[in-house]
Formats: C-alpha cells, sequence, structure tokens
C-alpha cells in the first residue's frame, strides 16, 4: 500500500497551512477548527517550510505561560520536516515515524504540498489491510472445510 492510497481515501485531502508570521492564537484555533493535531508551515501554500504541532504548542505553554499565545508560528515551528511522496510505501513511513517519534508527515510532489499524513491513518490503514486477510482467510477456511 501506498501514501496515496490514505489521500484518495479522504473527501478532502486539502493540506492545512499557515503562515509562519501568524500567531500561536491563530494556529491553535485553525487547530481547533479543522480538528487536527498538526499544521504544514508555508508562506504560499506550496513549500513546506515547517511544522507546528499540538504538542510543539502545549510544550511551549508549559514554559513561557500564557504569553505564547503572542508568538509567532515560527518561534516554535520544527523546521526540519520529514517529508514523504505519494509513492512511498506506507508501511515504510510508518516505520520512519515511529522512529524518529513524529505523529504528522507532508506529503510532497516537485516540492509542492499535497497532503499531510497523520499515525492514525497509518494504523487504520494497517487495520484495514489486517481486516481485509483476515476476512480472505475465513472465506478460505469456509470453502475447504
Amino acid at each position: 500500500m501506498t501514501i496515496q492510497r490514505i489521500l484518495d481515501s479522504r473527501p478532502d485531502a486539502t493540506p492545512i497551512c499557515i503562515a509562519p508570521d501568524a500567531e500561536i492564537g491563530d494556529a491553535l484555533d485553525l487547530l481547533a477548527e479543522k480538528n487536527i493535531g498538526a499544521l504544514i508551515v508555508s508562506s504560499d501554500g506550496s513549500a513546506v517550510e515547517g511544522i507546528i504541532s499540538e504538542r510543539d504548542i502545549v510544550r511551549s505553554l508549559q514554559v513561557e505561560g500564557p504569553d505564547m499565545y503572542r508568538n509567532r508560528v515560527s518561534n516554535l515551528m520544527t523546521e526540519k520536516v520529514i517529508t514523504c511522496v505519494a509513492e512511498d510505501r506506507a508501511a515504510s513511513i510508518m516505520a520512519v515515524m515511529v522512529s524518529r517519534h513524529v505523529r504528522h508527515v507532508p506529503v510532497v510532489r516537485d516540492d509542492r504540498i499535497v497532503g499531510m499524513v497523520s499515525i492514525r491513518d497509518l494504523l487504520q490503514l494497517r487495520l484495514d489491510e489486517v481486516q481485509s486477510e483476515a476476512d480472505a482467510m475465513r472465506t478460505y477456511i469456509a470453502g475447504h472445510g
């Protein structure tokens, strides 16, 4: 299975981006509105400049307190972003995410953002695969029983 399968399964796979000069309060609003855990940071909605997650914001809140709401996204974002392409195997990206302790990976094509996958997306895909394999095995056993 490839990352493209995850992107194809979504009714709206439009990646959600935020500008690096936006305030953290704006990032929180967007995370809550879209019910997601991370935002791609991009000035133009095309190139990945960074990523900011709920975890980044919570850690900042613990250190800075409520003043962090007016902080800029660029001050909290992760700049060295792990990305993938739609043709990557889902199992490989899951392994990278687990080993690097990341939960979200932007998907790019020709250095342009085309989507984002989460560890939840990859786990759901794997669960669907296991269920399909189990169903096939039950059908096979029932036919040869």
